[in-house]
């Protein structure tokens, strides 16, 4: 096999891969935000409210104990959905599903799977801002191989 027909194999390859990779991601950022409309379709089904208590928070995971008005505490496991914004100590008002309690699908009140589209968006963006030149340059960097 010659320098030339390896090369253009090579490039044909990275160019396959490179394409994976940025499908990949923006079917997963999509995915993310259907998991999110889905969440809060299975809470809007049987939805309560209650006043919960933040116990900590961070940009991607925020802990809170609320209680249901059976007397029993809940602290999901997973914390609470849409969880930007929230400050330890800070009581706010929480949506769960009514039906499972235990399934711990929270989120804070008011918020929904909305808030995930912009972040996605821009993942799916930025993902093709890289890979669109990326597989530009690839492809002619193949055909000019192709031509000698």
């Amino acid at each position: 096999m010659t320098d030339t027909a390896r090369g253009s194999r090579i490039l044909r390859r990275t160019r396959l891969v490179v394409l994976v990779v940025a499908v990949s991601i923006s079917v997963l950022a999509v995915l993310l935000v259907v998991g999110a409309w889905r969440n809060d379709l299975t809470i809007d089904s049987d939805k309560g409210t209650a006043t919960a208590e933040v116990l900590s928070a961070g940009k991607l995971r925020s802990a809170v104990s609320f209680i249901t008005p059976d007397g029993v505490t809940h602290n999901p496991a997973l914390g609470v959905l849409y969880p930007t914004n929230l400050i330890a100590g800070q009581r706010i008002e929480v949506e769960y599903y009514k039906a499972d309690p235990d399934v711990e699908l929270v989120r804070v009140a008011g918020r929904d799977a909305r808030v995930a589209i912009v972040p996605a968006g821009s993942v799916i963006v930025v993902t093709w801002l890289i890979a669109g030149p990326a597989l530009f340059w690839l492809r002619r960097k193949e055909m000019q191989n192709a031509q000698r």
